[in-house]
């Protein structure tokens, strides 16, 4: 089987069969200028925090201190706000959608506030650590309030219960994202998220391990 025939290039192309959407650089209407804040603004922003608070607890040493608790907790809050921003940046925004990025978002709240309890108790939580954490706490319910402001129908539509079957349904985009933003996003999460919290782990359990064989 070739690689153009396969299912999952033919999968693909199903996806990426409608026009991407367009983003215009310049300022043509709010919810251009909307979109445009939410794709390379408040998306781009995840990275800068992720890498500066994987450095605070590197600096204080967790593998030695909060060890693999921590860092899976952290691992489950990376869960909680990628899903959501896989589903926005991949699916059709309908009431599904936002009742995921609705749940994610307090969830994502409620195990931050465990993280932070977890950690001060076991290792140094510096003010600036602190002050991260408020800009990684802060960023899903900004993407969802921008996403909210430009799908307010679809806003409705979930607060009268969604009484049409495609409101409930995981859809593809009308207009899809252009590839070569979600090829570069994509890129961005894997080196400034996933990248650096799997050493974060690797480092823990490295740990764990040599404490266990003492």
């Amino acid at each position: 089987m070739t690689l153009s025939r396969s299912p999952v290039t033919r999968a693909w192309r199903r996806w990426r069969r409608p026009r991407d959407l367009e983003v215009p650089r310049g300022a043509v209407d709010v919810e251009d200028a909307n979109r445009r804040f939410l794709m390379y603004g408040v998306m781009p922003l995840w990275f800068v925090p992720a890498v500066s608070d994987w450095l605070m607890h590197r600096r204080t040493r967790i593998e030695e201190t909060s060890g693999t608790k921590e860092s899976a907790i952290h691992a489950l809050m990376m869960t909680e706000a990628g899903v959501p921003v896989a589903m926005g940046l991949l699916a059709r925004v309908n009431p599904l959608v936002l009742s995921v990025m609705g749940g994610a978002a307090v969830a994502h709240g409620a195990t931050a506030l465990w993280d932070v309890s977890l950690a001060t108790g076991e290792r140094e939580v510096r003010p600036v650590e602190q002050h991260i954490h408020s800009f990684l706490e802060v960023l899903p319910l900004s993407a969802m309030a921008f996403t909210c402001c430009l799908h307010w129908d679809q806003v409705r539509a979930a607060l009268r219960g969604g009484d049409r079957p495609e409101d409930w349904e995981l859809l593809p985009k009308d207009n899809p994202l252009p590839a070569r933003y979600l090829a570069a996003i994509g890129l961005g999460i894997g080196a400034c998220v996933v990248l650096p919290y799997a050493e974060e782990m690797r480092r823990c359990l490295r740990a764990a391990k040599a404490r266990k064989a003492v």
